[in-house]
């Protein structure tokens, strides 16, 4: 079958990694020869599928249903996959095969269509919360993962550049460097994190009824990785009459439950609503960096 990668990877590809045309022109070809290495039978390709790889629906030769995953070097897929290996399919999606192929992953058929996004938002937000929980562990003695101060270190360089093209930002660019220094000063843990959490990543399993996907995974304190929860649903709260009193008790909330301080928690949420807004500023998603602006000034 063709390869045609899906409109959504194709746009948000070009918006962060205009470097990645060429794997997306080799892709298709990329796909074919992972297929018949693993001699597997395509189902479809998952559409609208994620924004940075390509997802295919697959079963293995014994029939086994699997998960073909190929991304390009820019979203460490190395990455993802010694962090899925290391967590062994507790709280997360499982590697099937021992072998490696750059950029491509075999993983464990989960429900794609089914996140806890489908779920009432308060039920949402609990079996999200416990799902993270379980990938907050030790990473490995010789890990080669990102730390949170290495990666937000890149993104602070990014957000001050935009600061300078955009005044209108700078006050909350700057709030949110000031928390990032802060916090960076004295973490009170290193874990390996997933990196890219949200609701949208937790999907419904066989093994259990919730596993995250689709890592980014960097390791530091734990407040990192849930403050990209605490913002699930934007919009909705940005609709809402009550919304930035829904999202301090939002705060609140999931500091307690997952113990972490909600003080480190309100200072990653402003850091990482701030620079994904300046983010959607730089690419011209206007709507999407006003509603993650407005947001971040509520906290």
């Amino acid at each position: 079958m063709a390869f045609e990668p899906p409109r959504r990877l194709v746009r948000a590809l070009g918006e962060t990694a205009p470097d990645a045309e060429g794997w997306l022109e080799k892709l298709p070809e990329a796909a074919q020869q992972a297929v018949a290495l693993r001699e597997l039978t395509v189902e479809r390709v998952q559409v609208p599928g994620g924004r940075s790889s390509l997802v295919v629906l697959v079963r293995r030769a014994d029939g086994t249903p699997a998960v073909l995953k190929l991304a390009p070097p820019r979203a460490r897929p190395e990455s993802e996959r010694a962090a899925l290996a290391h967590w062994g399919g507790l709280g997360a999606v499982q590697l099937l095969e021992p072998f490696t192929t750059e950029g491509v992953l075999l993983l464990e058929r989960l429900h794609p269509d089914v996140s806890v996004r489908s779920l009432p938002e308060a039920k949402a937000l609990l079996e999200a919360a416990g799902t993270l929980r379980r990938l907050w562990v030790e990473p490995p003695g010789d890990h080669v993962f990102e730390t949170v101060a290495e990666r937000t270190g890149r993104q602070a360089e990014a957000m001050r550049a935009t600061a300078s093209a955009a005044a209108e930002v700078a006050a909350l660019v700057e709030a949110a460097l000031a928390a990032r220094a802060e916090l960076l000063a004295a973490p009170p843990e290193h874990r390996l994190l997933h990196g890219t959490f949200r609701q949208s990543k937790v999907l419904a399993g066989e093994r259990t009824p919730w596993l995250a996907v689709g890592p980014d995974p960097v390791v530091g304190e734990c407040a990192f990785d849930l403050a990209r929860l605490v913002r699930d649903r934007v919009e909705d709260l940005i609709a809402s009459p009550s919304g930035a009193a829904t999202t301090r008790r939002r705060v609140k909330r999931l500091a307690e439950s997952l113990e972490v301080d909600q003080e480190r928690l309100r200072g990653w949420t402003l850091f990482r609503a701030v620079e994904s807004g300046a983010r959607a500023l730089r690419v011209g998603r206007a709507q999407d960096a006003e509603l993650l602006l407005e947001f971040a000034g509520w906290l």
